[in-house]
This record gives structure tokens, C-alpha cells and sequence, in this order.
């Protein structure tokens, strides 16, 4: 029986880049090497076009009726994940970021033992990425560490690998943006064994504008602190 795979795509408000995102994700597949590939977008209560455009695409679309946030749309594909007793998932940034050759390589990290795989941007290259972001994204490792205990060089990355395990452990609460860290409190708190690997990323006006904007960053600061006094 072929190892089963899942990529989890979360999606908000994307119509203007998902039919690129999706068509280069589809040749991926097809041309990888690996058998029983599927991949579904979540689409986060998107008000355009964005689920309509990905049944084109995508083995399987699941819809939020609202827009609940990044972390509720990572929960929703794990949990389809656990259910459908996938072999490894790996969660895949909808806005064309990602490139979909980096999947080998946290396949392969997988396949050697790995519970969770982090894409790491400063591992890898990067194109595209203004002074002061690269300044906070550092910023973000820090206070990943010092709440969770688990250092890494990359810990707001949306390029991950799991393995079943890990799919069928995690328990993921927050539901917007620091569901990014909290990844790294659930390797801590579940004692998963944990790898980066270097991905590459490719910013473009258009990922800069849809993504985490700087001031929010003091938004996912507070709501970290909450998460760890409750």
C-alpha cells in the first residue's frame, strides 16, 4: 500500500493567485515520485472567489462559513488528516510563496524519523524579504524560545512536515497567527522529534501585502502571553 500524503493549503480571500498556487502544486504532485498525493485548501470565509476557483484544482476544498483565522483553518486540515489516516501532511502557504520542490525534502526528513518538519527561510534562501520583516521574524524566535523552550531559526514559518504521529497528537488552540508558535509549545509538551530544513522563498508585492503585517506582531505577542498564563 503507497504511503498516503496530504498538503493542507489555508485560504483567505486568494482568487487572485490560488489557480497558479494550486497548478503548480498539481504538476508537483504529478511529477514527484510519490504516489497517493492529495492536497485540500481550506477556505477560510473567503468573500471572493477563492473556493470556487480551487475545486478546479484541489482533491478536496473544506469552507469555513467565517473567517475564524490561520490557526482554525491548520486545525480543520489536521483534523481531516487524522480522520482520512494520512501517512504525513504538510502545510503549504496558499499566496505562492512556498516552492513546491522544497516537499521532497521534508518528505525524506519525514521518512528518516522526523515527527515535525520546519521549512526554514534562513536556512534556505530568501528573495524579496524587507530589513525591518526579517528583524521581526528573528524577533519571533526569540519569544518562541523563551515561552516554549524549543529553539528554532524559523518559527513563524507556514511551510511544515508532520508525521502520523504527529498529526494524530497535535491539539492546536489558538486560532489566528500564533498558532505558529504553538506549534513549537506542542513539539515541547508532546516530546516529538523536530528538524529544519531550508526551503526557499519568494516575496512579491502581492505576498508582502496579504501577509502578517508588522503591527499585528504585538497583537500575537499578547496572545501568546495568554495562552501561557491560562
Amino acid at each position: 500500500m503507497s504511503t498516503r500524503i496530504l498538503i493542507i493549503i489555508p485560504a483567505y480571500n486568494e482568487a487572485e493567485v490560488i489557480a497558479k498556487t494550486l497548478s503548480n502544486l498539481r504538476h508537483f504532485c504529478d511529477n514527484s515520485g510519490y504516489r497517493g498525493i492529495d492536497f485540500v485548501v481550506i477556505d477560510d470565509g473567503s468573500s471572493d472567489q477563492t473556493g470556487t476557483i480551487a475545486r478546479d484544482y484541489a482533491d478536496f476544498v473544506l469552507t469555513h462559513r467565517r473567517n475564524c483565522g490561520l490557526g482554525a483553518s491548520l486545525a480543520t486540515g489536521l483534523a481531516f488528516a487524522k480522520r482520512q489516516a494520512y501517512d504525513y501532511c504538510i502545510t503549504f502557504d496558499s499566496d505562492g510563496q512556498h516552492d513546491p520542490q522544497d516537499i521532497k525534502k521534508a518528505l525524506k526528513s519525514l521518512e528518516s524519523g522526523n515527527d515535525v518538519v520546519i521549512g526554514s527561510r534562513f536556512l534556505g534562501t530568501v528573495s524579496g524579504l524587507p530589513s525591518l520583516r526579517r528583524a521581526i521574524l528573528r524577533l519571533g524566535n526569540l519569544v518562541t524560545w523563551l515561552f516554549f523552550g524549543v529553539w528554532t531559526s524559523d518559527s513563524q514559518s507556514g511551510f511544515r512536515g508532520l508525521s502520523k504521529s504527529a498529526i494524530q497528537l497535535l491539539d492546536l488552540k489558538s486560532n489566528r497567527m500564533e498558532v505558529s508558535s504553538e506549534f513549537f509549545g506542542e513539539i515541547k509538551r508532546l516530546g516529538l522529534e523536530f528538524a529544519e530544513i531550508p526551503i526557499h522563498i519568494r516575496y512579491t508585492a502581492y505576498s508582502l501585502r496579504k501577509g502578517q503585517k508588522n503591527l499585528n506582531s504585538a497583537k500575537v505577542l499578547v496572545k501568546l502571553l495568554y495562552m501561557r498564563t491560562r
